[in-house]
């Protein structure tokens, strides 16, 4: 089963109507008509340091042609609001059957898929697990998480460049987890917006491979500060990279101090049992308790 969501519904500018007008305008605050409707004082000046040009400076943090930043700031309020409101319901849910959810983020080709089909195939005989995976288009991961035996729902999201909580909350229940699961949400593959949209996961997971360089954490500082753990994927690749892990590592905690690091290889497996170790961590945080019918993750491993 598949979910598309096509394009996004972006908020409009509310209207206003004057008898004295044949048409309505938008958001002034006189009555004077220009091309351009943004006022004066709203237009955007990016901030200027060493010859370069900063759009993020602004009160909204982002920047849009032709609209103000407080009119961007309440867009990004509202969509927001929502969007935690449907979060809180979902992670009410997983809290209620005991389901540990993970938000797995990174940029496109970090390993994201390769490290989750190591991981079920490591899991699936001893605890349920499920995943929702996301991408703008195709169907291809969802149906390479389906070959390890593990249930899977694909989430298209079009134009979107993230998953929201709604999108979740639809394939979750369509995916009708059983109490004291691990359900992997397989972000769409992006280091920028999804960073912002909470999806009731318990953590995020940022996933870095040593392909993109050690500064990833500081040109993306938005997505680490966010993510409680960082896993450094396809460390077998170093004797072939010029790529500094401890200055990767000290990148991460500069922007988020707290974060905790898995260095491993998805496809070798070297390093999997710590991301093991950290997963049964997690589950009894969440209160997955081992039983005798539902043994310990690492059990076998």
């Amino acid at each position: 089963m598949h979910h598309h969501y096509h394009g996004v519904v972006r908020p409009q500018a509310p209207r206003h109507a004057h008898d004295h007008h044949a048409h309505e305008h938008h958001d002034h605050a006189d009555h004077h008509h220009k091309n351009d409707h943004v006022r004066p004082e709203e237009r955007f000046q990016p901030v200027e340091q060493d010859q370069h040009l900063h759009y993020g400076q602004g009160a909204a943090g982002t920047h849009a042609p032709g609209i103000g930043q407080q009119r961007l700031l309440q867009i990004e309020m509202d969509v927001l609001s929502k969007n935690n409101q449907l979060a809180a319901h979902n992670r009410e849910h997983f809290d209620a059957d005991r389901i540990l959810a993970l938000n797995l983020v990174s940029s496109p080709g970090s390993g994201k898929t390769t490290l989750l089909t190591s991981t079920l195939h490591l899991l699936r005989e001893r605890v349920p697990c499920a995943v929702i995976e996301g991408d703008q288009q195709t169907t291809n991961d969802a149906e390479r998480i389906r070959a390890t035996g593990v249930p899977a729902i694909q989430v298209n999201t079009g134009k979107g460049c993230h998953l929201d909580a709604q999108m979740v909350h639809d394939a979750m229940h369509r995916l009708q987890l059983p109490a004291h699961s691990l359900l992997f949400i397989e972000n769409v593959g992006n280091l920028v917006c999804p960073a912002g949209f909470d999806l009731g996961e318990r953590h995020k997971v940022a996933v870095l491979s040593v392909t993109e360089g050690e500064d990833k954490p500081l040109k993306y500082p938005h997505m680490f500060a966010a993510a409680s753990l960082m896993v450094i994927n396809k460390i077998d690749l170093l004797p072939y990279l010029d790529f500094d892990l401890e200055a990767c590592v000290a990148n991460a905690r500069r922007v988020n101090p707290q974060i905790e690091v898995i260095a491993l290889s998805a496809r070798t497996g070297e390093g999997m049992e710590a991301w093991l170790a950290w997963l049964e961590a997690q589950s009894l945080g969440a209160e997955l308790a081992p039983t005798p019918s539902q043994p310990s993750l690492l059990s076998g491993a």
